[in-house]
Parts: structure tokens; C-alpha cells; sequence
């Protein structure tokens, strides 16, 4: 079975009983003021498999479904049996490099908390786009987007969001340092993509035009 598929049920089944049970859901999120005080370092993953409502869990299982099961595929032609494992840890360090920048900055903070895998998932699609850079990408599934242009458009907004003052209850540090983990995590992993991935953008207008 896909692991994607497994990442998913398991993601949509705790968030689920997280719906029901607000106390295992405090148990779970990340709150850095308990991660510092109180050593749960668990947390920086656990956060990543609850979410706020059916929406938010719905928007990231549907994007890491869009794009996780092609790079799972080419992780398994990429690394062979240890394909699975990089794609595992591009997925859960993903969740806890995202967490990060945003212990630092609130561990401090008794009120802090955040909860989703939107780090993770940023993580995957930003693999994808250093592996696919000019493949196009249907924003709002109606929109055509290279997904390079994509890309920088959204590390542009979610570097200028995460620096206004006021909250929009949005975690746009975890989006775009799970994004920036992503691309850079996929290129040490296997660092002839960034060649490759500069020549298809070099090439891209010779590329057939796609109907």
C-alpha cells in the first residue's frame, strides 16, 4: 500500500478523534512553552497528524494526495529500497523542521499553540517542485501555473506574511520553512536535481507547449 495513503488514513483518523476529545488534542499540538518547560518533545511530530477542522484536514490531505504519491514513486526509482525511508523522513522531518522557527520565536509564550501537517505537506510539493519545476500546477483548479512560478510566489507571500505583526491564525513560518526544507532536503538527498532542475528552466522555452 501507498505510504501516502497510510500517512493520510492515519493523519484523518487521529484528527478525527482529536474533533471529540479536546483534552488529547492539548495533548498533541504544539505548544513550544510545553517543549521547553516540560521536555515534550514529541510534539514537534505529533502536531503534524491533528488538525483544527475537516476543512484544514481536508486542504492538506487532498495536496499531499495531489503530489505525494508521485514522489513517493520517484523517491522508490531515485533511492531503490530506501526509497521509502527518504520519503518518510522528507515527510516527518518536514513536520518538525516547519516547528522549528516557530519554538524559537514562541517558546516563551504559555499561549502558543498550533496544530497540521501543512509543514509536512509544504515540504512534499516544494520536493516535487525542484524534481517537476515546469510542470503545470491548477491553482484554485481552474488557474495554470508553472509550478516554479508557483513556488516563488508563495515562499515570496508566506516569508511577507509571517512577518506582519498581527496573527491571521495561519502558521506561515511552518509553511514556508517546511517548503524551504522540502526543496533542500530532496537536493542533499540527490544534489545532480538541482542541475536538472536548472536546465528544465533554461529549456523551458523549447519546451512542446501542453493543451
Amino acid at each position: 500500500m501507498s505510504i501516502t495513503i497510510v500517512i493520510i488514513a492515519i493523519t484523518c483518523i487521529i484528527s478525527y478523534i482529536c474533533f471529540n476529545n479536546h483534552e488529547l488534542r492539548e495533548k498533541l499540538m504544539f505548544i513550544p512553552y510545553a517543549i521547553k518547560e516540560e521536555g515534550q518533545l514529541y510534539r514537534f511530530v505529533s502536531s503534524g497528524f491533528i488538525h483544527a477542522n475537516w476543512m484544514h484536514l481536508g486542504i492538506n490531505m487532498f495536496v499531499l494526495y495531489s503530489f505525494g504519491q508521485l514522489i513517493e514513486q520517484v523517491f522508490g526509482i531515485y533511492f531503490g529500497t530506501m526509497g521509502n525511508v527518504a520519503y518518510i523522513g522528507l515527510y516527518i522531518l518536514g513536520i518538525i523542521a516547519a516547528g522549528i522557527p516557530s519554538y524559537l520565536k514562541h517558546q516563551n509564550h504559555s499561549h502558543y499553540r498550533a496544530l497540521g501537517a501543512s509543514g509536512a505537506v509544504a515540504a512534499v510539493l516544494y520536493s516535487f517542485i525542484l524534481i517537476l519545476p515546469v510542470e503545470t500546477l491548477q491553482l484554485y483548479f481552474a488557474i495554470p501555473v508553472p509550478a516554479i512560478i508557483f513556488g516563488v510566489l508563495y515562499i515570496g507571500y508566506e516569508y511577507y506574511a509571517s512577518k506582519k505583526m498581527t496573527s491571521d491564525g495561519i502558521g506561515h513560518d511552518a509553511h514556508l520553512y517546511g517548503a524551504i526544507f522540502g526543496f533542500l532536503f530532496t537536493m542533499a538527498l540527490r544534489p545532480s536535481l538541482i542541475t536538472r532542475f536548472i536546465e528544465q528552466i533554461t529549456t523551458w522555452n523549447t519546451l512542446p507547449l501542453m493543451s
